[in-house]
C-alpha cells in the first residue's frame, strides 16, 4: 500500500535504458476517464523523458478495464515492443468489482505467458476514487510514469534475451 511519502512517478533516469529505439503501445479505458487520462499523461511523459519517440508511441481507446485484455492483444500485433494496459476500477456496493480487477489481472498475466510482447498491467484497483486520483497524478504521484518504467525496462529485456 503507498503511503503519503511514497511518490509512484519518481525514477532514476540514470539507471533506465533509453527509450528510443523502441515503440510502444498504450491501450486506454474509456470508464473513469478522468483517472485514466491523468495515468496516461504521466505515462507519456515518462517515455518521453527517458528517450521515446512521439510517433514510435501508438494509443488505442477501448471502453472500460475488461476490454484491455483484447485491446492489448490486438496491439501486441502491431510490431511494439510492449504494451501498458491503462485502466482505474473503483470499489462499489456489488462483486462487480471483484469480478472484473481479477479478470483484467488474469488476462495480463495471460498475455505476458503467451506471447512475446510484455504488456505492463497500470490498472488502478481503489477502494475510492480519492484513492484513484491520488495515485494518478496526485500526492502519490503517478502509476501511469511508474508503468511507462516498468514497459522500458522489459523492452530491453526482450531485446537482449
Amino acid at each position: 500500500m503507498a503511503t503519503a511519502n511514497k511518490n509512484l512517478s519518481h525514477y532514476d533516469k540514470s539507471t533506465i535504458p533509453n527509450a528510443k529505439e523502441f515503440r510502444f503501445g498504450i491501450v486506454v479505458s474509456e470508464w473513469n476517464d478522468n483517472i485514466t487520462e491523468g495515468l496516461y499523461k504521466g505515462a507519456i511523459e515518462a517515455l518521453l523523458d527517458c528517450g521515446a519517440i512521439k510517433e514510435n508511441i501508438m494509443r488505442w481507446d477501448v471502453p472500460g478495464s475488461f476490454e484491455l485484455i483484447y485491446g492489448s492483444k490486438k496491439m501486441q500485433e502491431q510490431q511494439v515492443d510492449a504494451v501498458i494496459a491503462i485502466g482505474s476500477v473503483i470499489q462499489g456496493e456489488t462483486k462487480h468489482f471483484d469480478f472484473v480487477c481479477e479478470g483484467v489481472a488474469q488476462g495480463i498475466k495471460d498475455l505476458n505467458v503467451l506471447h512475446d510482447i510484455p504488456v505492463i498491467f497500470c490498472v488502478l484497483t481503489d477502494n475510492t476514487m480519492q484513492q484513484a486520483i491520488e495515485r494518478s497524478g496526485g500526492i502519490h504521484g503517478n502509476k501511469g510514469a511508474e508503468a511507462a518504467i516498468a514497459a522500458i525496462k522489459m523492452a530491453e529485456l526482450r531485446k537482449n534475451n
